[in-house]
């Protein structure tokens, strides 16, 4: 089992402790990419001080403070950059990482972050998703020398020189959600990694084998891609510091270890091997408190040797 580590800094943190976070999952050895979300407006009651920070600047930064981990985004808002601009940046944030990006794309959910910001939120915004995902590969691909058309509904690009490349041969895409239909198509046609976002086990088996079904169909192998989820985790020695760390990011114990990863590491261990019974290849797992680096301390020298895998850098 492949382990990430997911931040949330919509909800309250400043690049420096993204970097510290990151910093530490990287010296740690155990994980094997440190990925962030894509908000700009903070969600519940929490302070979200002192304000957004941009994904993907971001993870430029990071790139070139980070050496060996992969950076990437769980996931980056379609209704937030212009599929052209965005494929230049993630590009030009691989280069910088030394190939080390991976890319989540969703369809962007959260009407008030932008209206908040001043971000068009458009009623249909699946259509918008897909074109994106077919102009930014399709911008990636595109071989030194030749010119990208494309003429969709949403976007269209005239003779783009496809300009600049990744570093990589081909950046990692991540497709996910809970969709019964078009959700499994698109990660069908795109995706190297699907990933379901807070789902339990059985609703986990049930997508899963959906986007199997689908990527058969559309004639590639189901076991090309990569499946995975992202869960809360709150991992502590004993129940007292579970729910120390529970309480610290106000949430119950109860409700964490129903609909997350939380308990003891053996607790932890248990349930992440029913995820890997349906199927599950990789853990994000979700850090809500990320000032508190012995967490991934914990987490490091209690469950990840447990699971019996090198982290997965390349």
């Amino acid at each position: 089992m492949d382990l990430r580590i997911f931040t949330e800094p919509q909800q309250g943190a400043s690049y420096d402790t993204l970097l510290r976070v990151a910093r530490t999952a990287e010296e740690l050895g155990a994980f094997s990419a440190f990925f962030r979300s894509d908000h700009y407006l903070k969600m519940g009651d929490v302070s979200g001080l002192p304000g957004p920070t941009d994904a993907w600047i971001t993870l430029a930064g990071l790139a070139r403070e980070t050496s060996t981990i992969r950076l990437g985004t769980l996931m980056t808002a379609a209704t937030f950059r212009l599929p052209g601009v965005l494929a230049i940046q993630v590009a030009q944030v691989d280069a910088m990482s030394g190939g080390r990006v991976e890319f989540g794309l969703g369809a962007g959910w959260y009407e008030a972050e932008h209206s908040a910001y001043g971000i068009p939120f458009p009623k249909e915004k699946f259509g918008r998703l897909e074109e994106q995902l077919e102009i930014i590969t399709g911008l990636w691909s595109t071989a030194l020398g030749e010119t990208f058309d494309f003429a969709g509904e949403h976007y269209r690009l005239s003779e783009s020189p496809a300009l600049p490349k990744p570093a990589q041969a081909k950046i990692p895409v991540l497709v996910g959600g809970t969709g019964p239909t078009r959700t499994p198509a698109l990660a069908a046609r795109f995706a190297d990694e699907f990933n379901l976002p807070f789902v339990s086990v059985e609703d986990t088996a049930a997508q899963f084998g959906r986007v199997r079904a689908a990527v058969e169909q559309a004639g590639r192998k189901p076991e090309d891609l990569v499946y995975s989820n992202a869960l809360v985790a709150c991992v502590g020695r004993d129940d007292a510091e579970v729910a120390r760390r529970a309480a610290v990011i106000g949430r119950e114990v109860d409700e964490l270890k129903a609909n997350g990863l939380a308990g003891t590491p053996d607790e932890v261990v248990e349930k992440i091997g029913r995820y890997a019974a349906v199927g599950a290849e990789r853990i994000y797992l979700q850090i809500l408190d990320l000032d508190d680096l012995d967490h991934l301390e914990l987490i490091a020298s209690r469950i990840a040797p447990q699971l019996g895998t090198a982290p997965q850098l390349g």
